[in-house]
């Protein structure tokens, strides 16, 4: 990617967030003993996968598209420096992430991090985004939303 990020970059990257996703809660459901973790990383790596779907989904709604945004380049630098933030941004690192946590309360904070930093994200496209893709965004913040709901839920017991 360059300095500022196109339409099809915003749903390249808003992919590139739900595999990392998919595959750090794919990689902890296979590492955990715990059934009731196992069962919500499952869960949660089906929803990710879902996630991508409605990405690539987006990816019509962006050809040639330009925000309206008074300055789009001072905003599209914006959302390059939350992406830079994101470590789930970076390809590959979902798995690579989770094969180094040390315990499942460790992974459940993380994927607590991987959650939020991902709704600031989104927050952050949705500004740029068509409006046809907007309600896709809201869709998946909320969902996001419920991830990390439920992710404090098995923190609680486990």
């Amino acid at each position: 990617m360059g300095d500022i990020f196109s339409g099809s970059e915003i749903a390249e990257l808003g992919v590139q967030v739900e595999v990392n996703g998919r595959d750090f809660y794919e990689t902890l459901a296979k590492r955990t003993k715990n059934k009731k973790a196992k069962a919500v990383f499952k869960m949660l790596a089906l929803e990710e996968e879902k996630h991508i779907a409605k990405f690539r989904k987006m990816l019509d709604y962006f050809h040639k598209y330009e925000p309206k945004e008074a300055y789009p380049t001072e905003y599209f630098s914006y959302l390059n420096s939350l992406a830079s933030e994101c470590v789930f941004t970076q390809k590959a690192k979902g798995a690579e992430i989770a094969k180094n946590t040390r315990d499942d309360k460790d992974a459940i904070e993380i994927g607590i991090g991987f959650e939020r930093d991902s709704i600031r994200l989104f927050e952050g496209m949705r500004k740029v985004v068509p409006t046809e893709g907007t309600a896709i965004v809201d869709i998946l913040i909320k969902q996001e939303e419920k991830h990390i709901n439920k992710l404090e839920a098995l923190k609680k017991g486990v």
